[in-house]
């Protein structure tokens, strides 16, 4: 039987002309309206005002007393009947009456003021004469930015907000100003930030070819989400919360009493992951801890989990003995024969995986589940190695870090950015996934990130507020959800029971937890991996 072609209606081509002809009604219905509002607007008016005018007639004769009621009805019919016999009188009266119910149907709602008030203009005149010095040049003949000047023709476009800042500015500059270059950039936007209102983070939009700068004020990032089933595919992870445009994508969220969509940095983890690995760095109190535990309550969603404390602050006690959590290490001894074991299970996952490309079979059930690093400050551990004439642990994630991506193994690192100096090459290289928490200088941020953020940075930040970048990608502004150590006296009953109610359930009891992350079957002892295995594995 012949195969029947589907219907056009159904084509790719013909639903996207579907939707450009929907979208042309649009705007033509939309057109029309106002087209239409604008020709029946002098009949609008008109039946407006006649209705406010029946209105007050009705008013006035429910309050006028009873005994008054005939002698107005006499002189109502007397002033009618002295119309109909004036010379066009209905005609004059036809007259008066729609002039009456013009002036009453008119729009009363007051004008805003065109143009800045007097303290604005004081501020955009401020703005001005700081930025001289910096757009002027001495061999420049008619200069735009020049004491005593006119602001107008240099700020274009200006907004204000309710308290009498600015909210929104686009600056034009002269082309001989250096725009390409880093230090002449931070000049102007440190003396925007100063004299535009300090305490708000700001936005810079430099426009090089059209030599335009537009300063945005942001709104700040909302605080108060708490940690909460995201809705999301296996593979991804909430990092946290950014500003709206900024990703093309919206998560509905439980905030407050209300349900809200808000724009999320997801990193997408996996065989197919560009940044197959994290690093967050911070200083103390910023929220690294926080980031963890808040992909590690996401992870064991799909996968299993290994946290190596190098803290030893208890931040995650609560997932000891937990579905899903293979260990939570603490003291040195604990942490290396983790982190071997989990080195030898990612060689073990990819000599599996490759003999089953080879054999032409899928990957091994075993092989699928993923497996999280969740390492926690390794400076400390690498401290005590030394010491005691150890090996670093992060000696142990070359293996998980270099070929975790195939083996389904991710690795997270929290560290201070105190101690940065102490993190292994390792660990630099493969960790493209990059997370900046707390006050950060400019300088240490983009020393993390690889690039300077685009908005200015807080002298007070809350925790678990930073910057993330994914790979290559744009640095996005970022606040972590609120997920707190449950067991912690300082935490609120809110958050608590928020954290609480993502644990997995408790399968063995805290005190009685092997000192070892428990292996699989014929694990703990992996055989050593052909040389032809590994040079099957893709990198």
């Amino acid at each position: 039987m012949a195969r029947r072609p589907l219907p056009r209606i159904l084509s790719k081509d013909s639903a996207q002309i579907a939707r450009t002809q929907i979208a042309r009604s649009r705007e033509l219905a939309r057109t029309a309206a106002d087209s239409a509002t604008d020709v029946l607007h002098p009949l609008i008016t008109v039946s407006r005002g006649l209705r406010r005018l029946a209105t007050a007639g009705r008013r006035r004769w429910a309050d006028t007393p009873k005994d008054r009621r005939g002698p107005l009805l006499f002189l109502a019919a007397s002033v009618f009947l002295v119309v109909a016999l004036v010379p066009y009188g209905p005609l004059l009266a036809v007259i008066t009456v729609m002039a009456a119910a013009a002036w009453q149907g008119r729009d009363r709602t007051p004008r805003e003021p065109e143009g800045p008030d007097e303290s604005q203009t004081e501020r955009l005149q401020a703005l001005y004469e700081a930025l001289v010095p910096y757009f002027t040049g001495p061999e420049d003949p008619a200069p735009l930015f020049l004491h005593g000047g006119d602001w107008q023709k240099a700020f274009p476009e200006h907004e204000f907000d309710d308290g009498g800042r600015v909210g929104h500015l686009v600056i034009r500059y002269p082309a001989y100003f250096p725009d390409g270059e880093a230090a002449a950039r931070a000049r102007i936007e440190q003396v925007l930030t100063a004299k535009a209102g300090r305490g708000r983070e700001y936005r810079f939009a430099w426009d090089e070819e059209g030599n335009q700068l537009t300063v945005t004020v942001l709104a700040p990032l909302p605080t108060d989400i708490t940690a909460q089933r995201f809705v999301t595919a296996p593979g991804e992870t909430v990092l946290g919360f950014t500003d709206p445009g900024e990703v093309q994508r919206t998560l509905p969220l439980s905030f407050a009493e209300e349900e809200i969509d808000v724009p999320p940095v997801v990193w997408r983890t996996g065989i197919r992951s560009t940044e197959p690995h994290l690093l967050a760095m911070g200083h103390p109190g910023s929220g690294t801890s926080t980031l963890l535990r808040s992909i590690a309550l996401q992870a064991l969603e799909y996968g299993d989990v290994l946290i190596v404390d190098g803290g030893g602050t208890g931040e995650y006690a609560c997932l000891t003995g937990r579905d899903g959590v293979l260990a939570v290490e603490c003291a040195l001894p604990g942490a290396l024969a983790s982190l071997e074991w989990a080195a030898q299970e990612t060689e073990r996952r990819l000599i599996a995986i490759n003999l089953a490309r080879q054999a032409g079979d899928p990957p091994p059930e075993d092989t699928r589940r993923p497996l999280w690093i969740v390492l926690d400050r390794p400076s400390v551990f690498a401290h005590l190695a030394a010491t005691d004439g150890r090996k670093d642990p992060q000696a142990l994630l070359q293996v998980p870090l270099r070929h975790g991506r195939a083996a389904n193994v991710t690795v997270v690192v929290a560290e201070q950015i105190d101690g940065a100096d102490a993190l292994s090459d390792p660990v630099r290289q493969h960790t493209r996934a990059r997370v900046v928490l707390g006050p950060a200088a400019p300088g240490q941020v983009e020393a993390v990130l690889g690039m300077p953020p685009h908005t200015t940075a807080l002298a007070h930040v809350p925790p678990g507020r930073g910057y993330a970048r994914l790979g290559s990608g744009p640095v996005h502004r970022l606040q972590v959800p609120r997920t707190p150590d449950p067991y912690d006296e300082a935490t609120s009953d809110v958050d608590r029971q928020a954290v609480l109610a993502l644990l997995p359930p408790r399968t063995t009891p805290a005190d009685e937890q092997p000192p070892e992350p428990p292996a699989p079957t014929d694990l703990t002892k992996p055989a050593p991996a052909p040389a032809e295995a590994l040079a099957a594995e893709p990198s």
